[in-house]
């Protein structure tokens, strides 16, 4: 699948403060991830999995500062990873919120 077709087949919400024309999907992957699991539907999700694969969803995740707490779960139950491994849980837990 090529990147303009990828980014033409996404939720126009996804994309509401930035131009999606203009989406390097390489260089800003995590963010667009992060996007997809916070605020995607079921279709933008298998599309992103679909252009990415798990491996590349799986090790931008992980480096992630902060995602949702039920997207967390959701990457986790979809690649058969642990929460720990993430460095946005590792971040939640040694600063909890009062």
């Amino acid at each position: 699948m090529s990147t303009q077709t990828y980014i033409s087949q996404l939720s126009p919400v996804l994309f509401w403060d930035i131009d999606r024309d203009h989406m390097d999907t390489e260089q800003h992957s995590a963010g667009l991830i992060q996007r997809v699991l916070e605020h995607g539907t079921l279709q933008d999700w298998r599309l992103t999995r679909d252009f990415y694969g798990m491996e590349r969803i799986v090790s931008d995740c992980k480096r992630l500062r902060t995602l949702d707490p039920m997207a967390l779960s959701f990457i986790c139950a979809m690649s058969d990873t642990r929460k720990e491994d993430y460095r946005c849980y590792q971040l939640r837990q040694s600063n909890p919120t009062p």
